[in-house]
């Protein structure tokens, strides 16, 4: 048994981000074996870093998680600045640093994850030797300046991480293709999928009154979710197109985006487990427009539950979820994606089949004894190296 830190920027139950989420699975599936604690911010919102927990040690679901408070709201600044900008972007945490350089001895091993913030720019310099680290990258124009290269150990003035966990074969190519960091040992391990025992879709229907087909979006309400540009496209499907399609839409809207009041959009917010899972379940398919992900939770719960995807081409991740399931189909501008919606509304029997490799997919890639072997092995190696 190890004792074993994930650093995360936010952590907690009423945080839906993707690298958030993952790392309270991960976290809840590691403590099956290991003493596992989670080092992270009193934030709850992402845009200011303001403090919203009270810091000091908490239990969420059974996992030990370490609060530290935030100094400083997010400031605007530009990349090319470095460390400056770094502090800025934040979450600005130095009582968590501090903790690492305090109480680095007692930890085996640590899970930094999402390269993009101070939490884990701060803290690989520290933690190097024994760090597994999780970037959850993807190719955004953040990923290439300077100040990132000693998270993927490519930056010589800095010790290398001991491995890397990807979440997908697309995002350990490109990071291998962008930092030549071939020598470090890596595994692409994604994540496990849980379901609920009791999942009914006419549940959600009837509670929400939808007796027609709909198109289901699930996550962060934003730009960087390309959600703008989504909603524009369902907009102009209405007008080309008179069937009775919904889209409903689960998430907060953190940016005030402009969602369109009419019948057809039906937008509720941030919702329950049961109502998340009892929505996918009802819907004719999944959609995301974003063109940045690194592995997206959602679209292998929407598998699980044999509901097909319609995803951005531009998105390679998701595109590759689409090509190695043959459980979804992409699109490349709004008339692809006019096309392939009603593909799906009109071929019953291909629809059928891509519900059936939903599930097959799932089965052979996501269960949590696959992804968790992985785990076991990168802390394996990284004791062994002690």
């Amino acid at each position: 048994m190890a004792k074993i830190a994930l650093i995360n920027q936010r952590y907690g139950l009423e945080i839906n981000g993707g690298s958030e989420y993952y790392t309270r699975l991960i976290a809840e599936q590691l403590a099956k074996k290991h003493e596992v604690e989670v080092l992270t911010t009193c934030a709850l919102k992402y845009d200011d870093w303001e403090n919203y927990y009270q810091s000091g040690i908490h239990n969420v679901n059974g996992i030990v998680v370490r609060r530290f408070p935030t100094t400083q709201n997010r400031l605007p600044g530009h990349p090319k600045d470095g460390e400056k900008w770094i502090d800025d972007q934040g979450p600005f945490v130095p009582e968590l640093i501090n903790y690492i350089k305090e109480y680095n001895d007692e930890y085996d091993v640590f899970f930094p994850v999402t390269y993009l913030y101070y939490t884990t720019v701060k803290a690989i310099p520290l933690i190097a030797e024994k760090s597994i680290v999780i970037p959850t990258a993807h190719n955004e124009y953040l990923i290439y300046y300077p100040v990132y290269k000693r998270v993927f150990g490519a930056d010589n003035n800095y010790s290398k991480p001991a491995a890397f966990m990807f979440l997908t074969e697309e995002e350990c190519d490109f990071v291998h293709k962008l930092f030549k960091n071939y020598s470090i040992p890596s595994w692409v391990a994604g994540v496990g999928v849980d379901l609920p025992t009791n999942i009914d879709g006419n549940r959600f229907r009837e509670k929400y009154n939808i007796k027609e087909d709909y198109c289901i979006y699930v996550g962060r309400i934003e730009q960087g979710k390309n959600c703008e540009a989504m909603l524009n496209y369902f907009l102009e499907y209405k007008k080309r197109n008179k069937n009775k399609m919904k889209l409903v839409l689960m998430g907060k809207n953190s940016f005030n985006i402009e969602i369109p009041k009419q019948n057809d959009i039906i937008h509720l917010g941030f919702v329950s487990e049961e109502d998340k899972f009892d929505g996918i379940s009802g819907a004719k398919v999944l959609w995301l427009n974003s063109m940045f992900e690194s592995l997206s939770i959602v679209v292998l719960e929407a598998f699980s539950l044999g509901v097909p995807v319609l995803v951005n081409e531009h998105c390679e991740v998701l595109r590759g979820h689409c090509i190695k399931s043959n459980a979804g189909l992409y699109y490349k501008g709004y008339f692809e994606f006019e096309g392939v919606l009603n593909y799906l509304i009109n071929h019953d029997k291909e629809y059928a089949i891509m519900c059936n490799n939903a599930k097959r997919y799932i089965e052979h890639n996501y269960k949590w004894e696959i992804v968790m072997d992985k785990f076991d092995k990168a802390i394996e190696l990284v004791m062994k190296k002690r």
